[in-house]
């Protein structure tokens, strides 16, 4: 069920979150935080569900279906209001401090983040993490979760695995109708020729 070229490896937490189950390899800013704190779980599943309607109608999943059918005047406003976010973006991320890009290991299960040094996290302790669910939308989700271990990643930095606690029914499906997006990209992006 995993992406071509899916990392291998060998953690007792990788089998927990990661077998039988869709995950994606993905680059995203993000970040964990030790500690529980309280998570606007509305906030996270409003954000994913608009970030959803977004990328789904305008097709940026590779399969770019606005070609030459669309109505130009359309695809005129949608450049524009790209433009907009972009120059908004990078005045927000100028104001606040930018969540840190990592490579992240994600199902709907958990996560697998590549830090650069140990947290300190005790093993069954709870978190928060921080994640950018869209490049182009200078915004973050945040998602309550339990740490399962960390370890070193042997090339000089550190696995930090992240099981994902319970947020309700209704943040689940969005979170998972988002991974299925972003696991779609990923098999589209490696069939695309180099």
């Amino acid at each position: 069920m995993n992406a071509p070229g899916a990392s291998v490896v060998h953690h007792p937490a990788e089998t927990e979150l990661f077998e039988d189950t869709l995950s994606c390899d993905v680059a995203l800013p993000a970040a964990f935080e030790p500690g529980s704190t309280a998570i606007r779980a509305g906030a996270t599943e409003m954000l994913l569900r608009s970030v959803a309607l977004v990328e789904d109608s305008r097709g940026t999943d590779g399969d770019d279906d606005r070609g030459g059918d669309g109505n130009p005047q359309l695809q005129r406003l949608e450049a524009r209001m790209d433009l907009a976010l972009v120059l908004l973006g990078r005045l927000l991320r100028q104001s606040v401090q930018a969540l840190p890009l990592r490579p992240v290991r994600w199902s709907r299960r958990g996560l697998r983040l590549e830090l650069g040094q140990r947290t300190g996290a005790v093993q069954g302790s709870a978190g928060i993490v921080r994640l950018q669910p869209a490049d182009w939308l200078p915004d973050h989700i945040e998602l309550p979760v339990q740490v399962l271990g960390e370890a070193t990643s042997g090339n000089g930095g550190v696995y930090l695995w992240l099981r994902l606690q319970s947020t309700g029914e209704a943040l689940e499906t969005a979170l998972e109708r988002h991974l299925f997006r972003l696991h779609r990209r990923q098999i589209a992006d490696s069939r695309r020729p180099r």
